[in-house]
């Protein structure tokens, strides 16, 4: 059970009981962001990424992952950002590259794998080089079907926030690594970028428009990147059209938080992961 700690607003000088939220990590475990008693409460102004995400690590698996800061709104109107211990914000620039991981937290190197050498083949017998009666011309793959992953976790969506942290889960159980907030605004919604991936989240109750798609398929051209779009309220006909036709998944976010592949190239996405 989470911890509780008592909050007083520094406005208007109410005090509150506040619990920190729990998120699923990757391995099941819930991971709760742990609170910090002895400072204050701070009112949000303005908001960045840096400030509303925290790193937090997984008491089962040890594995670090961004959160949501935790954050309690006041009757009088305040948003207050309630301070947690003993984690780091997620600045890009101390993320490790190549491992998705931020700088202060240590890895061991994987070991160098021994060269292989090919043993002779047995006396007497053929040289098993391709077109020999021993090997086929065509190899068939070791493995051809993806690693299964596991049961994804939803988180309830009540905001907007909700919304861009159920995207950002569910990008991160599909095998998207280093999310974190695009560098272009989009014109409608939260964009997001991970290795390889750009994605819209918009959390608006009006349904995503052909503007929307091609936009954010431009961008992700210019970025050399592909492209994903997470809507809460669904999508125009000429939308998802032009969607289908430049190859951009469309999910529905439902209010339990798991998104809902639209469109074909979503099913495909949902199937195969990064």
């Amino acid at each position: 059970m989470a911890e509780s700690v008592p909050v007083r607003c520094p406005a208007c000088r109410r005090e509150h009981l506040f619990a920190a939220p729990s998120y699923p990590c990757v391995c099941g475990a819930p991971v709760t962001p742990p609170l910090d008693r002895l400072a204050d409460p701070a009112p949000v102004t303005h908001r960045t990424w840096d400030e509303d995400w925290v790193t937090v690590p997984c008491d089962t698996c040890g594995r670090a992952d961004q959160w949501p800061h935790p954050e309690l709104g006041c009757p009088c109107g305040v948003m207050l950002r309630i301070p947690v211990r003993g984690v780091r914000r997620p600045l890009r620039a101390e993320v490790v590259p190549g491992t998705g991981g931020p700088a202060d937290l240590e890895t061991e190197p994987e070991p160098e794998a021994a060269p292989h050498t090919p043993e002779p083949p047995p006396p007497g017998t053929a040289a098993t080089t391709p077109g020999s009666p021993l090997i086929p011309d065509h190899l068939p793959l070791p493995r051809t079907t993806p690693t299964p992953r596991p049961v994804f976790q939803p988180v309830t969506i009540r905001t907007a926030r909700d919304a861009v942290t159920a995207a950002t889960l569910y990008l991160r159980w599909l095998g998207y690594r280093d999310i974190r907030r695009a560098d272009q605004r989009p014109p409608t919604g939260i964009g997001l970028a991970a290795r390889g991936m750009l994605a819209q989240v918009d959390p608006t109750v009006r349904p995503a428009t052909l503007r929307d798609v091609e936009c954010l398929w431009l961008t992700a051209m210019s970025e050399s990147t592909g492209c994903v779009y997470f809507s809460l309220a669904g999508y125009a006909d000429d939308a998802r059209r032009r969607a289908d036709a430049l190859g951009i998944p469309l999910f529905v976010l439902d209010l339990t938080g798991t998104p809902q592949p639209v469109n074909t190239h979503a099913d495909e996405l949902l199937a195969t992961g990064a």
